[in-house]
């Protein structure tokens, strides 16, 4: 069966995840990460795709990020691949495959989840026992939202600006936010939205999408589709 296209809504934001083949590494020690991130701040920029909040882990990565047109996703993610996959087959002196197939994607619920899902992202060292605190972690967005140092991958979305007047009102808040942590049926179904490659909103979001897109979004309703009984020959 052929794959459906993915769901691109241009300057909406989207969760994104890209995972090691079968889960190995990805980045294994400073300069790679250091080497991805230029050449992912470079393709976001080329491809008109701002970036809100990232984190690399070993093996895998999470962006938040808002595509200006329905192609710049998609052509950013191949393009930073086939910059790094290369340099680090050649660095590390390996063959094939770097990442674990497609990346996956979730389209955002802005209003109700694009900041639950930046803390997801940012927290994910954290979960993962690598760090106690996420500023403790180097390669995550976090710092930059915290205030901790600046960082020109980051575009600051209108929500997070929200916070506060203040850069420092925005920072004192974000951390806030971070420090309540969240609870795990958050963490469950920003989880399970994005290994199911599905929107991460309310029902209602859903539907609206299903109008707007005309794709099926919500679950097909189960059981054999209804007929009208066919009359009886005369």
């Amino acid at each position: 069966m052929a794959r459906l296209p993915r769901l691109i809504v241009p300057n909406q934001p989207y969760h994104i995840i890209q995972r090691g083949n079968n889960r190995q590494p990805i980045f294994r020690e400073e300069a790679d990460y250091q080497r991805f991130l230029v050449w992912l701040k470079e393709t976001a920029r080329f491809y008109e795709v701002a970036i809100h909040a990232y984190v690399l882990m070993p093996n895998h990565l999470h962006l938040l990020a808002t595509p200006s047109n329905d192609t710049g996703l998609a052509l950013m993610m191949q393009k930073v691949g086939r910059f790094y996959v290369p340099w680090f087959n050649n660095k590390y002196e390996r063959t094939g495959s770097l990442f674990e197939g497609r990346f996956r994607t979730s389209l955002i619920d802005t209003e109700r989840y694009f900041l639950a899902c930046s803390r997801y992202i940012e927290l994910n060292p954290v979960r993962a026992q690598l760090v106690n605190a996420p500023a403790d972690y180097p390669w995550s967005s976090y710092v930059h939202h915290a205030g901790v140092r600046s960082d020109s991958i980051v575009t600051e979305h209108s929500l997070y600006w929200s916070l506060g007047n203040t850069p420092f009102q925005r920072e004192a808040a974000y951390i806030a936010l971070v420090e309540q942590g969240m609870s795990q049926q958050e963490v469950d179904f920003i989880t399970t939205s994005i290994l199911k490659n599905a929107p991460l909103g309310s029902d209602a979001f859903k539907a609206d999408l299903e109008r707007k897109t005309k794709r099926q979004i919500l679950p097909a309703k189960r059981g054999r589709p209804f007929r009208e009984p066919i009359p009886p020959l005369l």
